[in-house]
């Protein structure tokens, strides 16, 4: 990029800053992204104050004090980027870094510094150590000279971190110069006082500005009584309790959902429920409910620093009242539905994730799947997009009616939205172009109207390249729902049949002269099976002529002869009865599904050299079922199904 410099795996400083992120420097200020999308941090080239450099554990630290009184920290900056970056940043924004040093002489004694929004404690003129106002919730008086400061128990910054900073105590004597007082008033109130001015913090248990009781939460599930005070928010439950500073709240979501309507709260870093994390709380409003509201704050406090945010008393949609308070009081911005429209004029589709129905919301910048689970996709994160039709290669008409769209992420992530109605296509495909977001689907070759051309194409002849990738991918990891089922499904090309599938084959080519038109897909699919065996009698036309759906699950039904052997397996369900188990145990909880589908995708990207011992092993069930499948055949004839056709050739 000409206009800036940008480094990776930087650090924004601070509680709960343990995340890594991308930090650009232009001509226009700063700009620190998380990574994998997320909290944004913006500091404009006429906002910036001065810059500083400090050396600490495994590299260095770039400081930026804003004229409005904050400080932001950077970590993760190198010895050799110290330098260059300096030079940039003096002829890009006009302000020279200084280098500032850390005193590591141990002592707790010293002085305290209060600018802006950052407590500095100094040890000979060099600082020790930082803390943010923004963090303290309380301060104590205990005796005359001790003063204790309390920090917010935030529970998204145990999120990222193990231990968290809880309480700090210091001791102000009465000789102290630095906050003279008098014998009413010692040095540690006024320290107390000025602390209490910078971080404005309110007297301990102080009554919340807006309370809203019996709120409907779908993530993390219950009901909540929901208190907006000052500095952060309570989420109080019958089991759970969360506190939640307004600095963690990255953006509120107001999105409708008929008969309701869902407010998201998006935080980072998020709230810990045991071992699951919550990035997104879901609120949930009647969509007609009505409420009032009025704020529990004093008059001085609405006109000077909630000026233009908040209003005395509010009244209206219970969501909108919600909404309105907590912004004011966050300073978070508001998304709502953009342009997008589906077939039924609203303003998301239906479709499931992760077995898991929903609906999907397509955003100005960004994809939003609610309820659960949450799931926000920024447009600026995707790589590409995929459109998968259903009842490609002679699937059935029902499920032909939809189709998946896939996202693939910058960060190789990939989220599968299913079972999509087939008449959404049109507005998603529309939408997504508009956004000019890359869609691979169906080949390069084809433009939009080829997409839109095989979407609508009902007739099963007509099969793409990428679909049939796709639909051998699933055959392949879809074998596993019943061990026994895919002894039968899964057949070895050079497999002489076994008179259990003797009579399947004598059907398909019986009914070949009614299907050859309408359906060859399936006719090549069934040839591949397993050798083909010609059939006569009155009892197979009549089976030809049922319905496709009647006929399969005849065939599931068919009886099989007891005492005829075990088909062989082919090397992939060697694999699977190996590795099944191991799978359910590194993803605890994982569906069904999603196992067979987990190691169809681990035997395609494996190696023919990784694949070989399941390959020698198949080989040799292979060849054992020969010999059986010899002595089978040696033996007496047997009848099944009541069939003309004996197993013998």
């Amino acid at each position: 990029m000409a206009d800036g410099q940008l480094f990776n795996n930087i650090l924004l400083g601070g509680r709960g800053g343990t995340n890594q992120g991308q930090l650009r420097i232009h001509s226009g200020g700063i700009v620190w992204r998380k990574q994998g999308g997320g909290k944004v941090v913006e500091m404009g080239k006429p906002e910036i104050s001065s810059l500083s450099w400090t050396r600490i554990p495994k590299g260095y630290q770039l400081g930026v004090k804003l004229k409005a009184g904050l400080n932001v920290k950077f970590n993760g900056f190198r010895e050799q980027d110290v330098d260059n970056l300096s030079n940039f940043m003096t002829n890009t924004l006009g302000v020279t870094p200084e280098e500032k040093q850390l005193s590591i002489s141990g002592r707790n004694w010293g002085e305290v510094n209060l600018e802006g929004n950052m407590l500095t404690f100094l040890v000979g003129s060099k600082p020790a150590f930082e803390v943010s106002l923004a963090d303290v919730s309380q301060t104590q008086l205990q005796g005359k000279n001790d003063v204790v400061l309390e920090f917010h128990v935030d529970d998204t910054t145990g999120a990222n971190e193990k231990d968290s900073l809880m309480e700090l105590s210091f001791h102000i004597p009465n000789s102290n110069t630095t906050f003279a007082g008098d014998e009413a008033t010692p040095p540690a109130q006024i320290f107390r006082e000025k602390i209490m001015s910078m971080a404005d913090v309110g007297p301990s248990g102080a009554e919340a500005v807006a309370l809203f009781e019996d709120i409907a939460i779908l993530t993390p599930r219950g009901r909540y009584t929901i208190e907006l005070h000052l500095s952060f928010l309570r989420l109080q439950g019958q089991a759970n309790d969360f506190k939640i500073q307004y600095s963690s709240v990255v953006r509120l979501f107001v999105l409708p959902k008929s008969p309701h309507t869902l407010v998201v709260i998006t935080l980072d870093p998020p709230i810990r429920k045991g071992q699951t994390f919550y990035p997104h709380i879901v609120l949930q409003f009647a969509m007609e409910e009505l409420a009032e509201c009025a704020l529990s704050m004093n008059e001085e406090l609405l006109n000077t620093k909630y000026k233009d945010k908040l209003e005395p008393s509010y009244k209206g949609l219970s969501h909108e009242v919600f909404t309105q308070i907590l912004r004011g009081l966050s300073a978070a911005k508001v998304t709502q539905p953009g342009k997008f429209r589906s077939s039924q004029d609203g303003y998301a589709v239906r479709a499931s994730l992760k077995a898991e129905d929903g609906i999907l919301y397509p955003l100005e910048k960004s994809f939003f799947f609610l309820p659960k689970p949450p799931t926000l996709i920024l447009h600026e994160e995707i790589e590409y997009l995929e459109f998968e039709r259903h009842g490609t290669g002679g699937a059935s008409s029902i499920s032909s009616h939809y189709f998946d769209l896939i996202i693939r992420l910058k960060s190789e992530q990939e989220h599968q939205f299913r079972n999509i109605q087939r008449n959404e296509y049109h507005n998603l495909f529309n939408f997504i172009s508009s956004k000019g977001l890359k869609i691979m689907n169906l080949g390069d070759a084809h433009g939009t109207s080829g997409v839109a051309a095989v979407l609508e194409n009902s007739d099963d002849e007509a099969v793409d390249p990428h679909l049939e990738r796709i639909k051998s991918a699933r055959e392949g990891g879809a074998g596993e729902d019943s061990d026994e089922e895919d002894e039968d499904f899964i057949a070895e090309k050079d497999d002489a049949g076994s008179p259990t599938d003797d009579s399947e084959e004598e059907q398909s080519d019986a009914s070949e002269s009614e299907e050859t038109k309408e359906k060859p897909a399936k006719k090549e699919v069934k040839k591949k099976e397993a050798p083909v065996a010609k059939a006569t009698g009155t009892k197979r036309k009549k089976k030809d002529e049922e319905e496709d759906g009647g006929k399969k699950r005849k065939l599931k039904k068919k009886k099989k002869d007891p005492n005829a052997p075990k088909r062989a397996m082919p090397g992939f369900m060697f694999f699977s009865q190996i590795e099944r188990e191991n799978v359910k145990k590194s993803n605890p909880g994982i569906p069904f599904t999603e196992v067979a589908k987990a190691l169809g995708e681990r035997w395609k990207k494996m190696s023919a050299e990784e694949k070989e011992p399941y390959e020698s092993r198949a080989k040799a069930d292979q060849k054992r079922y020969k010999d059986a499948m010899a002595g089978y055949k040696s033996g007496p004839t047997n009848i099944i199904d009541s069939g003309n056709e004996s197993d013998s050739e």
